[in-house]
Formats: C-alpha cells, structure tokens, sequence
C-alpha cells in the first residue's frame, strides 16, 4: 500500500499539479489509514474491504475528530482509490459508498470597513517594509486571493494599467483591483528594487533577503498588524471572507463573487449569499468599498 500512496501523491504532485498544501493533506490522511489497516494485518490495496473502510471511519470519531476533519479524510481516500480503479490496481472501488458526515458550515467571520480601514493603515508608509505590506494588505482584500496565491504572484501577474491580476495554477482566473491597491502596488514597486530585490526574482513580494514570503512569515505580518490595531481574530482567511461579504452586501451576485474567488463549487460560495449575474468589472466597480 505505501508504494500506492507514494505513486498517487506523485501523480497529485505532477500530473495534477495540486498545491504543496493539498498534497500534505493528502499524503498524512493516506498515511494514517495505512497504519490503520497495518493494525488490521490488510497490506495489500486489494484486500481493502467497504468493510474495513467504514471501520476506520468509525474509529475517527470515536478518537474524536471533528466531522470537517472526517470528511476531508473521506474525501482523500475516496481519491485514491478512484485513482488506483483508473490504473487498474483494484477491480472495484471500496470506498464507492462511503459517505461523509453532515458538516455544519460556520457562518464566516468578517470585519466592517471601518476596522479593515483600520488594519490596512497599520503598516507604515516611510519605511519599505512598511511601503510592501500596505500593498500585500490592498491587494489581498482588493481581491480576496488566498495567502499561497498572494505570495507566488509574478511580476508578470499584475497589470496596473488594466487593474487586474492573473492568479495561475488549478484555480486560473483574471481579478479586478481598485485604485488604492493600484496606488500601494505602484508605490511598492518604486522601492522592490533597491529595498527587496537581492537576488533578481521575479516573484511580486520579497522578504528582506530577496526571498519569497513563506505562508507563515505572512500570517505573522497581519497578526502583528492586528495586534497593534487592537484586533482579535484577524487572520488572511477572515479577509478574504471580508471581501466577498463586503461585494454581497453591496450587490454583487453570487456567481461573480465565486469567480473570484476561484471556487469551483458554487456550494463553497454559498455561505456568503445570492443575487444575479453581471459583468465581473462591472460588478467590482460597482460593489467593492476600494474600486
């Protein structure tokens, strides 16, 4: 089985090109069901029953785990094995009737505009460190990207003439900006060279040493923003829930609002609201508080 797992997390990894996040995800749920079955004396992929997989279903929640972390184990081995039916390594899917439990979404969790006005003027603006996360913070709640979209952008990604950004990868799509985050690009642009560029990346935002930003280094920027704001709860996630709840309550419909935000599913959008559909720059100028 460990070589199974090994051949699916290349082809996610290659093939698939799935993020080096999902691919964690992956791999440590895939491993955790391997030392579940090991227990069992079930070593071959062949051997695994709908039996034995509801087995370990059941042992998840009785070790406690929350229904999102079972279902997103449910979802992972679902996965795999329709990856191994497609290669011809089992002759039927156990996994076929396996059914996730019921999740209750939260409702998200969003700040006003005053208190995101208020995190977006923490960073300041005569230092280049200052000058770099105005425009990271901009940026992110101008377009509600995820953080791994954020700190991968290209240079090449932004058109400041147009206002827009290309994010690559699994969720390709085109986003409008405003004119504040243009304004803080352009200011940070003016100083990325001298201040950040040490080793000619192309990547948009840089750490002191030149590098790329790490998900965790970032999530320390907004943290210490917050708490200097005196704010609780803020994290990059929140943000981008601020961004599509502030486009609904202005009148953006559903569908724009899922575009941008690249989810495949409507459902995922869902949580936020409805109304109908419109050109997307149209529906940003018109809905967004910094177009």
């Amino acid at each position: 089985m460990e070589r199974n797992i090994y051949e699916f997390i290349t082809y996610l990894r290659d093939v698939k090109e799935s993020s080096p996040n999902t691919i964690q995800a992956y791999q440590n749920d895939l491993k955790k069901l391997q030392l579940y079955l090991e227990k069992q004396d079930i070593t071959s992929v062949t051997k695994i029953s709908e039996t034995s997989l509801n087995s370990y279903v059941l042992n998840l929640e009785k070790e406690g785990f929350s229904p999102a972390s079972v279902s997103r184990n449910i979802s992972s081995i679902k996965a795999f094995f329709l990856y191994l039916l497609k290669k011809g390594k089992i002759s039927k899917d156990p996994s076929e009737r396996l059914k996730p439990p019921k999740v209750r979404r939260k409702t998200p969790e969003t700040m006003d505009i005053d208190e995101m006005n208020l995190l977006l003027n923490q960073p300041d603006p005569k230092t280049p460190k200052g000058i770099r996360d105005r425009a990271m913070l901009e940026l992110l709640y101008a377009t509600g990207i995820k953080v791994t979209e954020l700190i991968s952008l290209k240079l090449s990604d932004i058109n400041l003439k147009m206002k827009y950004i290309t994010c690559e990868g699994k969720n390709e799509r085109s986003i409008p900006f405003g004119r504040p985050a243009k304004e803080a690009l352009e200011e940070y642009l003016a100083i990325r060279q001298k201040a950040f560029n040490k080793q000619s990346s192309n990547i948009l935002f840089l750490n002191t040493s030149g590098e790329q930003l790490s998900r965790q280094g970032f999530w320390k920027i907004i943290k210490g923003y917050a708490e200097a704001a005196g704010m609780e709860g803020v994290n990059p996630n929140r943000i981008r829930q601020t961004f599509a709840i502030h486009l609904l309550d202005n009148g953006a419909d559903l569908e724009s609002v899922r575009e941008f935000l690249g989810h495949n599913d409507i459902m995922s959008t869902q949580q936020y609201l409805t109304k109908n559909h419109k050109n997307s720059r149209e529906v940003y100028q018109k809905t967004h508080p910094r177009a």
